[in-house]
């Protein structure tokens, strides 16, 4: 978490490469992949979102998780992709909107489509970037028990979020970024408490 320019999309594309850091490296699983390319390193194990979710629009839905499959995954073979992308879109609850075109999805179901996206790339971390934002209360818990039925398979999720209440209630971890550096990092309690958190973000209606 952390205010807006904090840095939390620019640390997420530095992980991916899409950016090269000036100084320091990224290691994943003991390999440093600083680097390295953005689909090399989602082909080590790291899958994201993005806050503006941009699918293939004039695709079915299950085309935009089929390419996931093959270029991401590197399933071998159209059936193998098209299998994976039956089972995420089960999974993910959109099986009845496979044939449809992105275009024609709403937000919610967009978001979802991204998330399969993601997972057909087989990611053992998925960075999640503001996954719930811009969504209804009753489709920010139906979106948040997704996230946990991800997390529940054995991927590791790495998310940025606005929403505390969001944040606080899933989170193993809480790490707080401001002006692009770390100022926090524990609980949600213990970061929900920390003076220079609340002075810099949270504000003290977010006391526990």
């Amino acid at each position: 978490i952390g205010p807006n320019g904090a840095g939390k999309t620019t640390l997420f594309n530095v992980i991916t490469g899409v950016y090269q850091p000036t100084a320091g490296t990224v290691e994943f699983k003991g390999e440093t992949i600083s680097a390295l390319q953005p689909h090399t390193i989602c082909r080590k194990g790291i899958g994201r979102t993005y806050q503006l979710v941009r699918p293939f629009n004039d695709m079915t839905a299950l085309q935009n998780v089929m390419v996931g499959a093959l270029f991401g995954a590197g399933l071998g073979g159209m059936e193998k992709a098209r299998d994976k992308a039956v089972e995420l879109l089960e999974f993910v609850g959109l099986s009845e909107k496979a044939d449809l075109m992105a275009k024609s999805l709403t937000l919610i179901e967009r978001k979802k489509l991204e998330l399969a996206r993601a997972l057909a790339t087989e990611p053992e971390l998925l960075l999640l970037d503001e996954v719930i934002t811009g969504l209804n209360p009753t489709e920010m818990e139906e979106t948040l028990s997704l996230v946990k039925k991800v997390r529940d398979t054995g991927v590791t999720i790495f998310m940025v979020e606005h929403i505390m209440k969001a944040v606080m209630g899933i989170s193993d971890r809480v790490m707080v970024l401001h002006h692009g550096e770390k100022i926090a990092e524990g609980t949600p309690q213990e970061v929900a408490n920390d003076e220079k958190v609340i002075e810099a973000y949270l504000g003290e209606a977010y006391l526990f």
